[in-house]
């Protein structure tokens, strides 16, 4: 990404194709057959966090599919998203605590959009507590405006995005094994800030969907659930190969050069 310009919010064209997002929920429903072929888990703990100015309720497609998967699955139990004020994160941090004690596992993250920033940084505060760390639409690199929601965010905040202390270290990829399932045709956040640095135990998913569709999307529910399977201290890389092709369709290479690279 370097010598490349800064990433904008998406347009007036992607944002009015969020309004996919219900025939997404459909699309679940009538590809269910499929994605109870998903990798099954193994029992540990996950938790769940929202997206801005949403709650638990969003989060119930994704939650059920889980537990349906074989996770113990959690919801975050904060009320609606409104940004990290204070003592949130450290509510959060303190029920991973809790869930690590009880069930005497490393507990799995799970964000969609904002509620992945929450996931990543209770994951650098808890390296020892987290097994892994999966986001959906999370812009956690690039400039704080360049999505279509910062002034909801302000707004549900209180705050301005550029005062946020955090946003030095936002972009460092937390200390466990990381996903960042991303979309080109998000039309809320601009996908190069979803954008992680790849390395043996971070990667990017690209799926087709829409940001406020994701975590009910068939693709990104089934990547969710690969990537949640992986062994403990055995992860490996997302493999975008198998079903005669078919993966290669539905999640495609996202450091290739397309169509939406300008939106």
């Amino acid at each position: 990404m370097q010598g490349e310009e800064e990433p904008r919010a998406p347009g007036w064209f992607l944002l009015a194709l969020e309004g996919r997002a219900p025939w997404e929920l459909w699309a679940s429903l009538l590809t269910l057959p499929v994605l109870k072929r998903a990798p099954v888990g193994d029992g540990h703990p996950v938790v769940v966090f929202p997206g801005l100015a949403t709650g638990d309720m969003t989060t119930l497609v994704l939650r059920n599919f889980l537990k349906d998967r074989g996770y113990a699955t959690f919801a975050w139990e904060q009320g609606l998203n409104r940004g990290p004020r204070p003592g949130v994160i450290e509510a959060c941090m303190q029920r991973v605590r809790q869930l690590h004690r009880e069930h005497g596992r490393k507990v799995s993250l799970v964000g969609w959009s904002l509620g992945g920033i929450y996931a990543r940084e209770i994951a650098k505060e808890l390296p020892d507590h987290v097994r892994t760390v999966i986001t959906l639409g999370t812009p956690f690199s690039g400039h704080p405006k360049a999505t279509n929601a910062w002034r909801l965010y302000e707004f549900a905040s209180g705050q301005r995005v550029e005062d946020d202390p955090r946003l030095t270290t936002l972009k460092r990829t937390p200390p466990v094994p990381t996903t960042s399932i991303l979309s080109r045709t998000d039309g809320v956040v601009a996908w190069k800030c979803c954008i992680e640095r790849e390395t043996e135990r971070s990667e990017n998913i690209e799926v087709h969907a829409s940001h406020l569709g994701m975590g009910m999307n068939p693709t990104a529910l089934y990547a969710v659930a690969d990537r949640l399977a992986q062994p403990e201290g055995q992860w490996q890389r997302f493999d975008r190969n198998g079903i005669k092709g078919l993966k290669r369709l539905l999640y495609l290479d996202p450091h290739r050069r397309g169509r939406f690279d300008g939106f």
